[in-house]
């Protein structure tokens, strides 16, 4: 599994030098405030259709409104620019009770739904940092001063379930302080005071929130979220999300080892885990959340959502998009970083991007090697297909695995190219939304406008199970085909042992095998992974898929959810 530059849990610190950085020793360390609300990041959306194409835009979170009129850059669609930063790229169902699309703001697009209220005016919600409501109103602010007159600030905000900002973007004028987190778009200004420091979050220039920081002794390191308990082995609520619902005892599932997980997760023995769910004979069975997670928070993926991106080259052959697996990146990529010239790279197949043996100095981990196109390179360089494309060979393609995510990510490079609408709009209509997933955020690569296939999804882990009983029922979901039976089947297969793993884990189509061993029985999963512990389990001899998401992000313990699988759920199953 790989760690995502573009997707830690934590937040980064940007330094840039000051000229007059003497005064600012004054603020050096951590400041902490309290936002008005707990909705502070939920904006309220109203689109009114005005006439032609123009749009009269209304976001309000209660404190800060901004009211605009745009006009739509496309005929068919809603296409609506807020800034620079913010855009809205929404379509009508087929009776023009709703709108429904993406807002892309920052690095992130967020799949939104816009239902008519009345007349011509379509409302609904817009979460930038996924959660539901705040757990937590603390923020905080740290200042670092450096030898070298450089300076470093960062925000933190004190629901950790936020999975944090990327400041950048600094400008200093005079006592204030301005710059942007490049992940959801959102503008920071901070007016250093002589005892405290005003902070005001802003979209579009407009202040969305505002509070006074004071100083503080807080460890940034441990503030964690906690939330009310509500883990149990009762039966999962029934909702309209698709999933029928039954209890443990209907599928013949054993209560004692799931409570004896709860009591351990609940004990941080198993450190950092958000949510556990359970699915048999197509069958939600079991659903708990911890650390204040639950059901409606999209959760980030890491590089799960790579076997996403693997259903959706699946779904680009069915539609004849690509040709089939065996077809030469060559023929895919934008001319302009196609390579003839070099004999090996001008043999990679699609089919070796999805098992990892294209054969580019692509690895991520591992090994001892400085990859030239590994996350940390090509995720820093201004051109990220070119820095890929440019990296050494250094096997033939299809002859050696090696974890990369700049293989998926071609992959994604490849299908946008060959698509004459956006490639997040055929995510949507050929996969999520006919899974009936509808709150999800995808990640962007660097162009902030491609989604990224090397992972970098956020969805509801009820969602993420939908996805892995869709596999386990060779490509149905409700009676519904999304995916071919054989794209199922092709994915599934052993083709190459990843040599850069521990486990030298045999893979498939951006699909990992492994093997269980319970009370002398032997399990095999195909699993799709990330980077904290986001796991989906399908397990074909047992008729069940489990989801577990974490937030164990660099310390070790990333691989955690495979031993609750074999310490409590099989058993559980099995017993």
């Amino acid at each position: 599994m790989t760690k995502h530059l573009l997707a830690v849990p934590f937040l980064l610190a940007f330094t840039f030098l000051s000229c007059a950085q003497n005064d600012l020793k004054n603020y050096e360390g951590n400041w902490e405030g309290t936002l008005e609300n707990i909705h502070t990041f939920n904006f309220d959306i109203t689109i009114e259709h005005l006439d032609s194409n123009t749009y009269n835009l209304t976001i309000t979170n209660g404190v800060g409104t901004i009211n605009k009129k745009l006009i739509s850059t496309h005929n068919d669609r809603i296409q609506l620019s807020l800034d620079e930063h913010t855009h809205f790229n929404l379509s009508y169902n087929n009776d023009t009770t709703e709108i429904a699309g993406f807002i892309t703001s920052g690095i992130l697009m967020y799949h939104v739904n816009l239902r008519k209220t009345q007349n011509n005016e379509f409302t609904g919600t817009w979460n930038p940092f996924m959660v539901d409501s705040l757990q937590s109103q603390s923020v905080f602010i740290s200042f670092e001063n450096y030898d070298d007159g450089s300076f470093a600030t960062y925000p933190v905000f004190g629901d950790q379930r936020f999975t944090g900002t990327w400041a950048s973007q600094f400008v200093r004028n005079n006592n204030i302080i301005s710059f942007r987190d490049y992940k959801t778009g959102l503008k920071f200004k901070a007016t250093l005071l002589t005892d405290k420091i005003q902070l005001e979050i802003m979209l579009s220039e407009k202040t969305m929130a505002i509070t006074n920081l004071i100083r503080s002794d807080v460890d940034l390191n441990k503030i964690s979220s906690n939330g009310p308990l509500n883990q149990s082995t009762k039966k999962p609520i029934q909702t309209n999300d698709g999933w029928v619902t039954a209890s443990i005892q209907e599928l013949d599932i054993k209560a004692s080892p799931l409570i004896r997980m709860i009591d351990s997760i609940n004990k941080k023995s198993l450190v950092n885990t958000h949510s556990v769910l359970i699915a048999r004979q197509d069958k939600l069975v079991f659903e708990a959340y911890f650390d204040g997670y639950n059901s409606a928070i999209p959760h980030d993926q890491r590089s799960a959502s790579k076997s996403i991106a693997s259903s959706m080259i699946g779904i680009a052959v069915n539609d004849h998009i690509i040709k089939n697996t065996e077809q030469l990146i060559n023929e895919l990529l934008p001319q302009d970083y196609q390579n003839t010239k070099d004999p090996l790279r001008s043999k990679i197949r699609i089919k070796d991007l999805l098992t990892m043996s294209s054969g580019i100095d692509a690895i991520d981990f591992g090994i001892d090697r400085n990859s030239t196109a590994s996350e940390g390179s090509y995720q820093n360089s201004n051109d990220w297909l070119k820095t890929v494309m440019d990296a050494s060979m250094i096997n033939t393609p299809g002859t050696h695995a090696f974890y990369g995510s700049a293989n998926p990510f071609l992959l994604g490079v490849c299908l946008n190219e060959q698509l004459d609408y956006p490639l997040e709009s055929y995510m949507d209509q050929k996969l999520l939304a006919p899974l009936g997933i509808s709150n999800y955020i995808i990640q962007t690569e660097n162009t902030s406008t491609t989604p990224y296939f090397g992972g970098g999804m956020y969805l509801t882990p009820r969602d993420m199970l939908k996805f892995g009983q869709l596999y386990l029922n060779k490509g149905h979901w409700n009676g519904q085909k999304i995916i071919s039976e054989d794209w199922v089947n092709n994915s599934f297969q052993k083709y190459l042992r990843l040599e850069n793993t521990s486990d030298n884990n045999e893979y498939g189509y951006l699909w990992w095998h492994k093997t269980y061993v319970v009370a002398n029985q032997e399990i095999e999963s195909i699993e799709a992974r990330g980077a904290g512990g986001q796991y989906i389990f399908v397990i074909p001899e047992l008729d069940s898929v489990v989801v577990i998401t974490s937030g164990n992000f660099g310390n070790g313990k990333f691989q955690q959810p495979e031993k609750i699988l074999e310490q409590y759920i099989l058993p559980a199953i099995l017993e």
